[in-house]
């Protein structure tokens, strides 16, 4: 069966006569609620609209609108200053205890410089290579955060 290339009827809203809405009220309600329908109510024998049977989310008016975005927007730039303030906190966090990392391996490297000299083993040379570029990492990190 073809289908009809005009629009469809669905798309406008159904306009009933008062009498008619007063008898399916609570049938064109749940239409509005379920189906997003809108009815016009006219009076009995005039075509021209009185009222509106409209979903409730299409009865909110611009103002409401602005007011639940202004809110929206108040609350997620308080959640975006809440996190930048534990992202600051975690940063300097951070910072610290790569410092105390930092003190308590340059600890070790002097008890194990004093215990074996510099370039007395070839795999504690290759540790000590690996340590410097580490610090120089750390010391990036550090002056980027």
């Amino acid at each position: 069966m073809a289908v009809s290339a005009l629009p469809s009827d669905a798309d406008r809203p159904r306009a009933l006569p008062m009498r008619e809405v007063r008898t399916r009220l609570i049938q064109l309600v749940a239409m509005a609620e379920l189906a997003d329908t809108v009815t016009v109510v006219t009076r009995d024998g005039d075509p021209r609209p009185v009222a509106a049977i409209v979903p409730a989310a299409a009865a909110r008016t611009a103002a409401q609108a602005r007011a639940d975005a202004e809110r929206v927007a108040a609350v997620s730039a308080g959640w975006a200053r809440r996190l930048d303030e534990q992202h600051r906190r975690g940063a300097r966090r951070h910072a610290a205890e790569l410092r105390v990392l930092a003190d308590a391996l340059a600890e070790a490297w002097a008890e194990l410089d004093r215990r074996v000299g510099p370039g007395g083993d070839p795999a504690l040379a290759r540790l000590r290579a690996a340590h410097a570029a580490l610090l120089g990492d750390q010391r990036r990190y550090l002056e980027s955060a």
